[in-house]
C-alpha cells in the first residue's frame, strides 16, 4: 500500500548518496566535499562523526519546546557522515540493515551479552 511506497522512496534517498559516495571513491573531485572527507580518512571522518553526534546531543539537549526541526537537521547531517564512513570502509547500508533485522526479536541486554562474550 501506500505505506510501503513511502519507505521504499524514503530508502532510495541513503542508495543515492551511496551511489555518490561510491562515485567521489572512484573519481575524486577538488569540488567535493566527500571527496574531501574520503581524503584525509580516517582522521577527517573520526572528528566529523564526533562533531555530527554532538550536534545531535546538543539539539536533544535544547530547551526550546520545538526542536524536532534542530534535531531532524543535525541527524541528517550525522547519518550522512556515517555513510561516509560506512563507504570508506566498504560496508554498505544493507549490511547495517541486516545486522539490525539479525538483531529484532531478541532483547537488547540479550544482544549486548553475547558482543560481550
Amino acid at each position: 500500500g501506500k505505506q510501503s511506497a513511502m519507505t521504499e522512496s524514503k530508502s532510495q534517498v541513503i542508495q543515492r548518496l551511496e551511489a555518490v559516495i561510491r562515485d567521489r571513491q572512484s573519481n575524486p573531485t577538488e569540488q567535493s566535499y566527500v571527496s574531501q572527507l574520503l581524503d584525509d580518512a580516517p582522521m577527517s571522518l573520526t572528528s566529523k562523526l564526533i562533531e555530527e553526534a554532538y550536534e545531535v546531543v546538543h539539539a536533544l539537549g535544547d530547551d526550546e519546546e520545538n526542536n524536532t526541526d534542530a534535531i531532524t537537521h543535525e541527524a541528517a547531517d550525522l547519518l550522512f557522515h556515517l555513510l561516509v564512513v560506512l563507504g570508506w570502509s566498504k560496508v554498505t547500508w544493507n549490511d547495517v540493515e541486516q545486522k539490525l533485522e539479525d538483531r529484532f526479536g531478541m532483547s537488547g541486554l540479550q544482544e549486548k551479552s553475547q558482543r560481550l562474550i
